[in-house]
């Protein structure tokens, strides 16, 4: 945030005070913004700034007195780049306290692409269980089955990055990857006026192309994805809150097209080239049919994608057939997430408006407790092969009560969690 605030012209709060040393007086690291005022606009022009700004490698941007020596990449006069900070490198994430502090010691920085890749693989191997567990839903995997996907992507992305496509789009760049609303404040009196852009803690330098489509939450293109039997009609706000998206999604593309040629490299490609770098790190959390889902997809397009000689996996008929079926239900449960979100006007690590807590707590009860009368009534009728345990593993929130399984014991009122898409942390409602 110093350097961005020193360096360019976003808008960025005030810092009054801040400390990393969990020792002092209030026993934890803490930072103190001065408060602004505000809501939309004009974050084109940031995003510019942003991604003109030229690195010398891959991770977070530090203070160079914070980093020893052999951990940092030098960059602007009292900054360098060092470790990734990413909760991904760490092994640290809600649900995940059994990987705490274990494992991956390759946390950066790269100063290369291919040396990044390593970074990938070697966290992804980090975060595989120690031992297996008959829980798992049957599109999460084995572990076996992981060690064998992430030693097929590290062929995969070793290939893919050596090519001259992926090369020019792999430029490192800052990006802020939660610009939504809640994070982005407007003048009172001008609308178009960023006054300030709040939750820099997860900004990192990666690859132009993991920014690719990324774009602002008002500008993102709305589907018709609804919960389930909701029956409900498009309402003339609904239809206007379409056409306004749409609006702002074109404004913004070609916004990035004429003043972040950088980042646009990358959006200007087909994106299947880039989705094993995105998701071999994180294939346990993703599950095992999401990560060959895109390993099956760019060794099917290979030639087509441009890229020379053929794919280092090629899946036998066997293992297009069994995973049919396991991506048939990984997206299923995918779909619920999204309907349930939308349903409940939450993102995808269950934030809401505060205001709304006595609104959505309830309506996420009833909409758990819908789904397992859903799933009673079609085991019943033979027609899902789904078991009630499975199907409450499945619902994608935690924060629902359950008498009859631990596993959804009661949350402090206040907070829902993603249980199959865990954020950095926990996301207060």
């Amino acid at each position: 945030m110093t350097y961005l605030k020193t360096f360019t012209s976003i808008s960025v709060p005030n810092i009054l005070d801040w400390s990393d040393d969990d020792s002092n007086p209030v026993g934890a690291e803490y930072i103190i913004m001065e408060n602004v005022e505000g809501c939309t606009k004009a974050l084109s022009m940031l995003v510019k700034e942003m991604v003109q700004i030229d690195f010398p490698a891959y991770g977070s941007l530090y203070f160079t007195d914070a980093i020893e020596p052999g951990l940092r990449v030098g960059f602007a006069e009292g900054y360098c780049v060092g470790p990734h900070c990413g909760s991904q490198y760490w092994n640290c994430d809600p649900g995940e306290k059994d990987l705490y502090g274990d494992g991956n010691t390759n946390h950066g920085p790269w100063k290369t692409l291919p040396s990044y890749c390593t970074g990938l693989v070697q966290t992804g191997y980090a975060r595989l269980p120690k031992t297996e567990s008959k829980e798992q839903l049957p599109y999460r995997g084995s572990v076996n089955e992981h060690l064998r996907l992430l030693r097929t992507s590290e062929a995969v992305i070793a290939e893919l990055a050596k090519s001259p496509l992926v090369q020019g789009a792999a430029a490192p760049i800052l990006f802020h990857s939660d610009i939504h609303k809640r994070n982005v404040f407007v003048s009172d009196e001008d609308p178009t006026v960023v006054t300030a852009v709040v939750d820099w803690q997860a900004t990192s330098i990666e690859p132009a192309f993991v920014f690719a489509n990324e774009h602002p939450d008002f500008a993102e293109l709305p589907d018709d994805t609804s919960f389930p039997g909701d029956g409900k009609e498009e309402t003339k706000e609904e239809t206007k809150l379409k056409e306004d998206a749409s609006i702002c999604a074109q404004a913004f593309k070609v916004c990035i097209r004429g003043y972040a040629p950088k980042l646009w490299a990358a959006r200007a490609l087909d994106v299947t080239l880039f989705r094993p770098f995105r998701y071999c790190h994180t294939s346990w959390r993703d599950s095992a049919a999401a990560v060959r889902q895109e390993l099956i997809e760019v060794s099917q397009q290979w030639t087509k994608l441009g890229l020379p000689g053929s794919c280092p996996y090629q899946p036998t008929e066997e293992e297009l057939a069994e995973h049919k079926k396991q991506y048939q239900d990984f997206e299923n449960a995918q779909k619920m997430k999204l309907a349930v979100m939308r349903t409940l006007d939450v993102n995808s690590d269950g934030w809401a408006q505060t205001d709304r807590w006595e609104e959505v707590a309830p309506a996420h009860q009833r909409m758990y407790e819908m789904w397992l009368d859903s799933v009673k009534e079609s085991l019943a009728s033979g027609e899902s092969a789904l078991t009630i345990d499975q199907a409450k593993r499945m619902w994608p929130f935690d924060g629902v009560q359950d008498v009859n399984s631990p596993r959804h014991a009661k949350i402090p009122e206040g907070y829902f969690s993603s249980k199959t898409y865990p954020s950095s942390d926990l996301a207060a409602v």
